[in-house]
Formats: C-alpha cells, structure tokens, sequence
C-alpha cells in the first residue's frame, strides 16, 4: 500500500499542458499533466490520453497534435480545458502549425507534433510524438503539476 499516493505522485516535476488536436476538420484541446520527453535524435515527447475522451477520437483519426505550456498565471486556463464542455475552444486565440494542429496563442510555447506510435498504459494510452515545429510564444515560468491542487480530481481515484 501506498500512504497519500496523491501528494507522493505530485512530487515528481511535470508541468501542465493544453494539448491541442485535430483531424483536419475538428478541432479540440485539453489539460495534461503527463507529457515527457523519451527521446532527443529525433525528437520526441510522450502524452498520457484517456482513450474515452472525445479527443482521443480526433488524436487518432488525424495523427497530429500540440503541445502548449501554460504559465504561472494560467491555472484557470488549465482548469477550463480540463473540463468536457461543448466549444470550450471559443474565446481563445489560436494559431494552425505545421501538422494543422492548433497552437494556443496565448501559451508559453509550443510543440508541433505528428504521432509516431501508441501503446497501452494501465487506464490510458501513450502516444508517442515526433516534433516537427517548436517555438516560444510568451515570456513566463511554466505551470507545475504540483501547484494545481486537486484540479483533476486526482485524490479521489487512489484506492
């Protein structure tokens, strides 16, 4: 057994990502907190996915997505996109990468990414992502995992 699994989990860096998707004609985004880096020649980021999640669907059939690092002050943006709302896109500005995936404008920087590869990770999938663009878009210090509470409702899903 694990005592308090939640806090023990947020003790390990990560930060927090709205990770953008597309499939060529539909678009959404959502709030992540497990993104890595796996790999530097060529470069690659890891991305843990429900694979019930409505953009999971878009992450498949169109193969691309972005990966936008949020600030400091962006945890209401982090809280937005973490929620299944209709449109939760609108009032955003976006820009289109190179994949055609969507960029936050508004973001730290961003990551342009093509999927490589999935594999199964207990209640989730990993996709595995090539960079194809990267760029920074706004001066700041990134969003930490550990400095957003229980946003996810993670503290409630250790048995």
């Amino acid at each position: 057994m694990i005592e308090n699994p939640d806090a023990l989990f947020k003790q390990i860096s990560c930060g927090v990502y709205v990770i953008g998707v597309s499939d060529g004609e539909r678009q959404n985004a959502f709030t992540a907190a497990c993104v890595m880096r796996v790999s530097f020649n060529p470069p690659l980021l890891a991305i843990s996915i429900n694979p019930e999640h409505y953009s999971y669907q878009l992450l498949q059939a169109g193969g691309v997505c972005t990966v936008n690092v949020l600030s400091q002050d962006q945890y209401a943006i982090a809280e937005h996109f973490g929620r299944s709302v209709k449109d939760k896109m609108e009032g955003f500005q976006w820009q289109k990468g190179k994949t055609g995936a969507p960029i936050l404008s508004e973001s730290l920087a961003y990551f342009d990414c093509q999927v490589s590869h999935y594999t199964d990770a207990g209640d989730h999938k990993i996709a595995v992502c090539k960079v194809i663009a990267a760029a920074s878009l706004n001066e700041g210090r990134p969003l930490l995992y550990s400095q957003t509470g229980d946003m996810d409702g993670s503290s409630g899903l250790y048995e």
